[in-house]
């Protein structure tokens, strides 16, 4: 993570707008420090959104960290840092978060919304939330959890999806927020080929890598 930092901070400072790829979702907090060490530099320190779209709300609480924990990670940095934690999480699974995961989300004050609710993406009330949470930022950091998908488009994760966000809206959602000119960082994780399908999830996380990128 700490490795993963020190390149993208770099590269950052370099000009370039990286996009990381994984691996688990640990990967995230070294985004994280890379991102943070680069808003440290400016004359004013820019606030970040962390918009992730996760079937999991990666807030566990442990001694090792793993792809459970990255955001609790960033959140306690943000807290030595005296930063805002600014933390938004589409795609929610209820099913695949515990009692205490969704406890430590509202304690945190993480805006959060379930895959049953984002299945529209013309949905008026959460476009009118998602601008709301952008307006509030200045960079946004998007991080892509291929287990948003549903399992039939994205098998090669380690917890595929009962249910899921529809790759359309994903894709639509994706589109809004570059249109905001506020995107810094964006990655896309949780691919494993070993448990794909004829490459099914590589290529979708291909197709929204272009859609980032382009």
């Amino acid at each position: 993570q700490s490795a993963f930092g020190l390149k993208l901070c770099v590269l950052l400072a370099d000009g370039f707008r990286p996009i990381g790829l994984g691996g688990g979702h640990e990967t995230a907090y070294g985004s994280w420090l890379g991102l943070a060490a680069f808003a440290a530099r400016q004359k004013r320190v820019p606030r970040i959104g962390i918009i992730n779209f996760d079937a999991h709300f990666d807030l566990r609480t442990a001694d090792r960290a793993s792809s459970g924990t990255p955001f609790k990670q960033i959140s306690d940095d943000c807290t030595r840092r005296g930063w805002p934690f600014q933390y938004a999480c589409l795609g929610i699974a209820e099913t695949a978060n515990t009692a205490a995961l969704f406890n430590q989300a509202g304690r945190l004050g993480v805006w959060w919304e379930t895959d049953s609710v984002t299945q529209n993406p013309d949905s008026p009330e959460l476009l009118a939330k998602l601008a709301r949470f952008v307006r509030g930022v200045d960079w946004l950091y998007i991080s892509v959890c291929l287990d948003v998908l549903p399992a039939a488009v994205a098998p090669g994760v380690s917890a595929p999806a009962g249910f899921g966000m529809p790759l359309a809206v994903l894709e639509s959602l994706l589109k809004n927020l570059k249109q905001s000119g506020k995107v810094r960082y964006a990655e896309v994780v949780e691919l494993n080929p070993k448990f794909d399908i004829d490459q099914r999830t590589a290529k979708v996380a291909a197709r929204l890598v272009w859609v980032m990128a382009r």
